[in-house]
């Protein structure tokens, strides 16, 4: 929901940059978000910073073709005005097949246009028929992930994990709405802490998983700095799988 509100557009900007001067370098975003509009809100963000920010952009399932793609990247370079992303996502699966979508990410690369490609919203047999059509290269799987939604935990993260591929958890406090639960505010006021701080360290203490929360002011930046630097004790640990348990059988992967 970047870019989509002229009137936050400075405050948003903002935003962007203390999360650099933080540390928070990873920046995420994609050709559908505001119809590109987030692209170049990020591109004013980084501009003349660009080498100290990781750069993250996802294209549409029908950009992913042979043709399509390289348009795709184009276009997502000219509107963050820069000369090559750190890593480029298929958003979510559609109707290009996966060889193809994998021959041509592994083109973009060849042309310098991306440094590496990874997908998004695909679950576990999705990506071994990603790998099966060649897709070994692929960098890393971004998925909705967070406490109320501990599906990938089953079978998608040990998969991810044993080929040495991190998960991008987006959404990570559930769009705003895990901080509204009873028991999660509980926990935190308990803790000297801010629901949203518990959800984040949470997740930033699993293994491989990264967490891409959205932030709009600089106070909401610094709030999730914060998290980084805190350390959820294995009690704590434990009332959160209570509150919160994870899966006992399948679950299909969800999206947002």
């Amino acid at each position: 929901m970047m870019a989509e509100d002229p009137r936050r557009r400075g405050d948003e900007i903002a935003a962007l940059r203390a999360g650099i001067d933080l540390g928070m370098t990873l920046i995420d975003t994609a050709e559908m978000y505001a119809d590109g509009e987030s692209e170049r809100l990020v591109g004013e963000a980084v501009a003349g910073r660009r080498d100290n920010v990781f750069l993250v952009s996802k294209a549409y399932p029908q950009s992913a073709s042979r043709s399509r793609l390289p348009r795709a990247c184009e276009a997502s370079l000219e509107r963050l005005g820069t000369d090559r992303l750190d890593l480029y996502l298929l958003h979510w699966r559609g109707g290009v097949p996966m060889g193809e979508t994998v021959e041509a990410m592994e083109r973009l690369v060849d042309a310098g246009k991306i440094l590496r490609w990874g997908v998004s919203n695909l679950d576990m047999a999705d990506m071994e028929e990603l790998v099966a059509a060649g897709g070994s290269a692929c960098a890393t799987d971004q998925v909705l992930y967070n406490l109320t939604r501990r599906g990938p935990e089953l079978d998608l993260l040990p998969w991810l994990a044993a080929r040495r591929m991190p998960v991008m958890a987006y959404s990570p406090v559930e769009q705003g709405r895990l901080v509204a639960d009873r028991g999660l505010r509980t926990l935190a006021s308990e803790l000297g802490v801010t629901p949203a701080q518990v959800a984040l360290t949470w997740l930033m203490a699993r293994e491989g998983a990264i967490a891409i929360p959205k932030a709009g002011t600089v106070d909401h930046v610094r709030e999730n700095r914060a998290a980084a630097d805190l350390a959820l004790s294995p009690e704590t640990v434990a009332r959160l799988d209570g509150m919160f348990p994870p899966p006992s059988g399948p679950v299909p992967l969800a999206m947002l």
